[in-house]
């Protein structure tokens, strides 16, 4: 009977992060993924000569993130990430750039100048009570805000707050919109990386920031990050914030991050695709392994799907864990991609844009960032929804486009090709009252990881700051180095 150090189900961006860190660490490590294809939310792929990824995405927290940590200390390849240039709201017959700070919200005149101020008063009180330590997760953003605001500026905060947590700001915390507007920011300390690792030889290769930084990163980007270690008080950044601080968009598109994972797992890693498991074998409360196609066992089990169907594979599991896990709330969304037949002057900026009223969206240019993404001479724009769960997926994908045609009229006459994903984006909604599941279960050697274990910050940084918390917590457990 073969055994494995540990086996990770799931091959998302959360099980392969997981699955290479635990390698590093001298563990035999088995993968095994349901689908054909590894990468979930963090893959590309071609459609009709342009390469679209699965969502429209930014990379936060490239400075001193979690994922900038594990690439530091796991990647033997790291991609090259372009600078992701500004934030911008597009109106009927305006274009500006989203303000960052207090100097610009007051010059924000896509809002009326009274709103303006009574928001900018909100934005001060809840940065002052989370600088002298209020816990402002399970205040909404509704909350902080007056009653006397007219409609567009309900509807920016709306939009603002659904694409930081799928959920409208009666339902957001202020917290969130906080950290997500980069007033609060999250840092993962090279000495915590430093703890986890004491007992881990480095590869040969040692790709280190240091070594790396100046080959692997855009030049402005690379300014940029170097003003990391000049520290500013959250207050401070009332003035000087900016929300696309330390973000960054892949060359190459998200098949680059993937590939430079894939590239560093080494030898001791398997993985095993179209295997899908169907229950965790327990013994005396310890995960002894799984059944899939056949029976795999191992002394640690990593599970990386949505925790919401742990129930389904394990039996025995604590009646108030099931009951925690119902507390987590999912989202879906709808990305269209759209092919141009030419470059179009109204996405001629780095970056992204929303697009506030009515239907609201999240836009991105990617093929500004790699020409190579699109044809040459051609043009590739993702535009991402909220999912409305009360209608179909067809009248979804119909108001798409009927709000798309009516922020840019002009793009119809130049669409060469259109292409529709529908996806939950992350594993758990930020909400006020959303659970998020712990690293540990209550089954021995059983851990979670993935974005609904950890609510800080979006995406594949959200997965990066679960990994590292597995890595902590299997650290103290003394099932982390081989």
């Amino acid at each position: 009977m073969e055994k494995y150090d540990v086996i990770v189900i799931g091959a998302g961006i959360s099980g392969l992060l997981s699955a290479l860190a635990l390698s590093k660490h001298g563990n035999r490590v088995l993968i095994l993924e349901k689908n054909s294809v590894v990468g979930g939310n963090c893959n590309s792929y071609m459609v009709d000569g342009f390469q679209v990824d699965t969502g429209a995405h930014a990379i936060t927290h490239l400075g001193v993130g979690p994922l900038r940590r594990l690439m530091d200390n796991y990647f033997d390849y790291i991609p090259i990430f372009e600078d992701y240039g500004h934030y911008y709201v597009r109106t009927e017959d305006s274009f500006m750039k989203v303000p960052s700070n207090i100097k610009e919200f007051v010059t924000f005149d896509v809002l009326p100048k009274m709103d303006r101020i009574m928001v900018t008063q909100a934005i001060t009180k809840a940065l002052t009570l989370c600088t002298f330590g209020i816990d402002l997760s399970k205040q909404s953003v509704y909350d902080f805000m007056p009653g006397s605001l007219c409609k567009d500026t309900y509807d920016f905060i709306d939009a603002i707050s659904y694409f930081l947590s799928g959920k409208d700001m009666k339902h957001t915390s202020a917290q969130r919109i906080l950290a997500g507007s980069s007033f609060v920011r999250d840092s993962v300390p090279q000495e915590q990386m430093e703890s986890i690792m004491k007992n881990h030889e480095k590869p040969q290769t040692e790709p280190v920031l240091k070594s790396l930084l100046t080959s692997n990163l855009h030049t402005s980007l690379q300014s940029r990050m170097d003003k990391v270690s000049r520290p500013v008080t959250s207050l401070g950044r009332l003035a000087t914030n900016r929300v696309s601080y330390s973000q960054g968009y892949p060359r190459k598109g998200l098949k680059a991050l993937l590939n430079a994972l894939l590239f560093s797992l080494p030898k001791s890693v398997e993985i095993k695709t179209e295997c899908e498991v169907f229950s965790i074998l327990t013994k005396d409360g310890r995960a002894i392994g799984v059944e899939a196609d056949e029976m795999y066992y191992a002394e640690n089990i990593v599970y990386t799907g949505f925790v919401t169907d742990l129930p389904k594979m394990i039996d025995n599991l604590p009646a108030s864990y099931v009951d925690e896990l119902k507390g987590i709330v999912h989202t879906k969304s709808l990305t269209t991609w759209i092919g141009l037949d030419k470059l179009m002057e109204e996405f001629s900026y780095i970056g992204s844009e929303i697009w506030f009223k009515n239907h609201p969206y999240w836009a991105m240019p990617i093929s500004n960032y790699d020409a190579s993404l699109a044809p040459k001479g051609k043009q590739l724009v993702g535009f991402s929804f909220i999912i409305d769960d009360k209608s179909n997926e067809a009248s979804n994908i119909k108001r798409a486009y009927e709000t798309i045609y009516h922020a840019i009229p002009s793009i119809e006459d130049h669409i060469e090709m259109k292409h529709e994903q529908i996806t939950i984006p992350e594993k758990a909604a930020v909400t006020i009252d959303g659970y998020f599941a712990d690293v540990r279960t209550p089954v021995k050697n059983l851990y979670v990881a993935g974005t609904d274990t950890d609510k800080r910050s979006m995406g594949i940084t959200r997965a990066s700051y679960s990994v590292i918390e597995l890595l902590k917590k299997m650290n103290e457990d003394r099932n982390l180095h081989r």
